[in-house]
């Protein structure tokens, strides 16, 4: 049935509704009233359907109008999206980028920090991916991301990145979690009868890696940060979690810091990273222009302009 139909007579419809005249919908499309009269009656004759009553002072939709305007309002907008598409992988720009925000990342300022950006740049779309522990090493070196925010061998030459933050990383428990007093020279033995929260690490295809982890301890494994100081608030276990996410807890006292002589916690740089040795569009290299431009900004508590 829409065999022959031209995406300008559809245009033309859609403006004719729209603009509420023939004269509106040809100044609308720049062109001639005639035009797009001829346009429209050849729709109706090619779909052998009345689209437009008119009979009064202005032109109206008739019943099987008001339904085919529907359905091609949607065909245009999609049309007009397939065309930027288009346009955009003509100029070279990406359709998408695909970014990994590691399991040490301050959530919201990281999140405020994209949407900054991408808020400026609305013909690409935005692959966002939360893993943890080598999850985001692996998603980069198996090409399934662009551009990750984590803690990197920096001495790997394949990388390049901009450093973001220091997050330290502090061991701790709930009030009365421990059996013995609290002291600067708690043991590993002596913590391996408490269960430990750890995070399971996400990737899929390289050896797990195990940071804090005391062997032979029980342990609870949890998918985030988030699920992990729940369950230690609760006293179900205990762990290490960067200091920024449990600050106001360890002030309250409902989280108490157990660092010292054999537990001193950790120190994890975290940056912006992406492959050295892989080709970046434009998008790209704007949003890695835009991160080096707002570093100092990533803060826990901070903003971006």
């Amino acid at each position: 049935m829409l065999e022959g139909v031209t995406l300008h007579q559809l245009q033309c419809f859609e403006a004719v509704v729209s603009e509420g005249s023939f004269q509106a919908a040809a100044e609308k499309l720049s062109r001639a009233q005639p035009s797009v009269s001829s346009s429209v009656k050849n729709l109706e004759s090619q779909l052998q359907l009345t689209l437009l009553d008119r009979s009064g002072y202005r032109v109206t939709l008739t019943e099987a109008g008001r339904s085919f305007y529907d359905r091609t309002r949607l065909f245009l907008q999609e049309a007009k999206r397939l065309g930027d598409h288009a346009a955009q992988l003509a100029m070279g720009e990406e359709s998408e980028l695909r970014v990994v925000i590691g399991d040490l990342c301050p959530l919201p300022e990281t999140l405020r920090l994209l949407r900054s950006f991408f808020d400026r740049c609305p013909g690409t779309g935005l692959h966002l991916h939360f893993e943890a522990i080598s999850g985001p090493w692996e998603r980069l070196f198996e090409d399934e991301a662009d551009l990750i925010f984590h803690h990197i061998n920096k001495s790997d030459p394949r990388l390049e990145f901009v450093d973001l933050l220091a997050v330290e990383v502090v061991p701790v428990v709930a009030p009365n979690f421990l059996r013995f007093p609290l002291s600067a020279s708690i043991t590993p033995e002596q913590m391996r009868n408490y269960a430990q929260c750890v995070i399971r690490d996400t990737a899929r295809h390289s050896r797990p890696a195990d940071f804090f982890l005391i062997e032979g301890a029980r342990s609870w494994t949890v998918s985030d940060q988030l699920m992990k100081r729940e369950l230690i608030l609760q006293g179900m276990g205990w762990g290490h979690m960067p200091r920024f996410m449990i600050e106001a807890d360890l002030r309250a006292g409902s989280l108490i810091a157990i660092a010292g002589h054999y537990f001193k916690g950790g120190r994890r740089e975290i940056v912006a990273a992406r492959r050295r040795d892989t080709p970046h569009g434009p998008v790209a290299n704007r949003l890695w222009e835009f991160i080096a431009d707002q570093a100092s900004r990533i803060v826990p508590g901070g903003t971006i302009a």
